[in-house]
């Protein structure tokens, strides 16, 4: 009858014990590896822009779907960017998935630069959080992109440039690298091309412009 007795006992107990580990697995909470923004410069209504291109590498036990929240915060001008699970995109990096958005930014005022506070939030509304910096690029002119003739022409201080590639109804085709500022477009362009666009940028800068789109003929 004892060991009856310590045997149920024995097997509540393993039973509460893996309770636990299911309830310690399942609230695993987020990590934010790394945190990292670009700017973007590009041709808007009123001149050239800024937005902000943000995106982390998360760690999450309980895997990426586990997910539901990005928040970017700059505490000291009291801003705050949400993206839920549906608003961010998730990047390939070296095969590490990075999420984010390239479109922060602010309708009436200049981005804040200097220190921000990256959030990740579950869907048990556990925390992450990661502190970094971002002081943005040395100024530097917009670069000058012109199609005429079926020849491009750039001119640009920036170390790498790409050309964009639109269809008929906007949709981009793709892009390919550069490796002069002039040259004939159309033996660059894929078939169905219309327009295109300069991407020029700087990686150690973490800063880039985008142009406005130009038709080919």
């Amino acid at each position: 009858m004892q060991i009856q007795v310590f045997l149920k006992c024995l097997k509540k107990a393993l039973l509460f014990s893996l309770v636990l580990l299911f309830l310690s697995c399942s609230q695993a909470e987020p990590k934010i590896i790394r945190a990292v923004i670009s700017l973007v410069y590009y041709e808007g209504q009123t001149g050239v822009q800024e937005s902000y291109s943000f995106f982390v590498l998360p760690e999450d036990d309980d895997g990426i779907k586990d997910l539901d929240t990005l928040y970017l915060f700059h505490d000291k001008e009291e801003l705050v960017w949400k993206l839920n699970s549906d608003d961010w995109i998730s990047e390939d990096v070296d095969g590490k998935a990075w999420i984010g958005s390239r479109s922060i930014c602010m309708s009436d005022a200049p981005l804040p630069r200097g220190q921000f506070r990256a959030v990740l939030e579950d869907k048990s509304g556990s925390r992450g959080e990661r502190i970094f910096a971002f002081d943005g690029p040395a100024p530097r002119p917009f670069p000058v992109f012109t199609i005429s003739g079926g020849q491009y022409h750039i001119e640009s201080l920036y170390p790498a440039h790409f050309l964009l590639w639109y269809d008929e109804s906007g949709e981009n085709l793709g892009s390919s690298a550069l490796g002069s500022l002039d040259g004939n477009i159309r033996e660059l362009a894929p078939p169905d091309s219309r327009s295109a666009a300069l991407w020029a940028e700087d990686p150690e800068q973490y800063s880039s412009a985008l142009s406005l789109a130009l038709p080919l003929d």
